[in-house]
């Protein structure tokens, strides 16, 4: 059985990007393909493509999510509620009391409406339109690895060119390598795009405390990808994932579908999924994933493993180390193609 320390490996933090490139589509791209690795650019993504393949991206939109409350109190929101609440990460909340109102940078009031040692703090806007609010007060929710204040050339970069609609709390990084002439060159050779909405939780960022993978919760996310774009992914020669976030729900989808003996692999889909990838997952949906370098012992390193093969990504990420490729959400990606059954 696998467990937690399955999954460590050493990490130079120099190899840690805090900053983005000057041009999205400059990043170096380790292609994995079992036991062998070739060290390639982004743009090579091009010669892997083959007529008949779809491309899918997630296009969720990240909000500017974290921001400052009373002055003093620095809040990321990670969840909606149905009740019209956020939920959202404090790191200092213990002299917070439900009920009590803050005043956010614009004067916008928000009232405390629950606590919980996890989730954080249930948090009402008295406004009609929170988005606009955050738009004004809110930052981008950098990850905390990248041990800095978000600035202003964030709000660009730590999104995707065609991000739309809003909602997520982390960028499907992946996607942000993608400049729109390169979009235009996929279809170019023949592939299509298919632009899914997975909105990223701030649980991505959650580290696996149990060493026993079986006992982690995994944070829900919503998603979706309608009927009409299930028919174009089922009608694919093979489908390319941009991202884990996107794999996560085409994988979700397939798991819905009731109609495999029919070569559908995924059904239509809107709603949430909380879906745990380890070791031992058999795909249905997803041939080739292409996605950033992630964090030791983290659930997307589990998943890369499970789809490439533990002993591959091991090798790979050491390779990768050795190579001085740049790391996590601003960092450098990999072409992985899924290990054979």
């Amino acid at each position: 059985m696998l467990t937690l320390s399955d999954f460590d490996f050493e990490l130079p933090t120099e190899l840690i990007a805090s900053r983005p490139l000057d041009v999205r589509d400059a990043s170096r791209m380790l292609v994995v393909e079992g036991e062998n690795c070739a060290d390639k650019n982004v743009r090579d993504f091009l010669d892997y493509l083959r007529p008949g393949d779809v491309v899918v991206f997630n296009n969720s939109r990240v909000i500017p999510a974290r921001f400052m409350a009373d002055g003093k109190h620095e809040i990321t929101l990670h969840t909606a509620t149905d009740d019209g609440c956020w939920w959202g990460l404090c790191r200092k909340f213990t002299k917070i009391r439900v009920g009590e109102t803050m005043s956010l940078d614009d004067g916008t009031q928000i009232k405390i409406c629950d606590i919980d040692s996890d989730s954080g703090l249930k948090i009402k806007f008295m406004t009609e339109d929170v988005f606009a609010t955050l738009d004004r007060v809110g930052k981008m929710p950098l990850p905390p690895y990248m041990k800095r204040d978000a600035e202003i050339s964030d709000r660009d970069r730590y999104q995707t060119v065609y991000a739309d609609p809003i909602g997520s709390m982390a960028a499907p990084t992946a996607g942000l390598h993608f400049t729109p002439d390169l979009l235009d060159e996929i279809r170019a050779r023949g592939a299509k795009i298919v632009n899914i909405t997975l909105h990223v939780g701030a649980g991505t960022w959650m580290p696996v405390k149990t060493e026993n993978l079986s006992e982690h919760k995994m944070h829900s996310e919503w998603g979706c990808i309608t009927a009409e774009q299930a028919d174009v992914i089922n009608g694919a020669t093979r489908v390319i994932s941009v991202g884990t976030t996107s794999l996560r729900l085409l994988e979700s989808a397939a798991m819905a579908n009731s109609e495999p003996e029919k070569y559908r692999r995924v059904a239509p889909f809107c709603t949430t999924t909380n879906i745990f990838i380890t070791p031992g997952y058999k795909f249905r949906a997803v041939d080739v994933l292409l996605t950033n370098f992630h964090l030791p012992k983290s659930t997307l390193f589990m998943l890369v493993s499970a789809f490439a093969g533990l002993s591959e990504m091991q090798a790979a990420y050491s390779r990768a180390v050795a190579e001085k490729y740049r790391f996590f959400s601003y960092g450098d990606c990999c072409l992985l193609f899924r290990k054979g059954e």
